[in-house]
Order: C-alpha cells, then structure tokens, then sequence
C-alpha cells in the first residue's frame, strides 16, 4: 500500500536553524532596525558557522554575517549624516 505524505523532509540533511535567522535578520535589517538586527545577524552566523563547520547553512551564515555588519555599518552612516545636518526633527505639521 502507497504511503501518501511520506517523511521527505526527515531523510535529507538540515540546515542549521542560526544560519537562517542569522541571513533573516541580515536582509531585514538592510530596511528597518538595523542597529538591532545587524549585531544579532553577526552572533547568530557566528554561533551558526562553529555549529555547522562547513556543511549544513555554513554559507548562510556567513551571507548572514556579511549582511550584519553592512546593517551596523548603515546605521553608522545613516548617524553620520543626521549629525552633520543638525540631527533629526520631527516636523507636526500646521
């Protein structure tokens, strides 16, 4: 009898669960809180390359990294800019 349904995802390799938040964080932190997100992508792709070696999300890790310390950089920039035109303000309209 045909077993419909069967345990595909159980049999193959994972990757490792780091390496993915860790580039999550990376890409989400290019567009919205990037001082948060970037130091977390750089700690869980550190963490996600001693746990993986070389196999299992090791290149996620590192796209995770590289992507975090972009975000840590951008703020950085972004810091940079508002300072040397007189800091941020909030216009309330009228």
């Amino acid at each position: 009898m045909a077993s419909y349904g069967g345990s595909s995802a159980t049999s193959g390799s994972r990757t490792n669960g780091l390496a993915i938040a860790s580039l999550c964080c990376g890409v989400v932190g290019l567009f919205v809180l990037n001082i948060i997100l970037g130091p977390l992508a750089v700690v869980f792709g550190v963490v996600a390359r001693r746990q993986a070696g070389a196999k299992n999300g090791a290149g996620m890790a590192t796209a995770g990294i590289v992507l975090g310390v972009v975000d840590v950089l951008l703020w950085i920039l972004f810091v940079t800019l508002a300072a040397s035109n007189g800091g941020f303000s909030w216009y309330m309209g009228g």
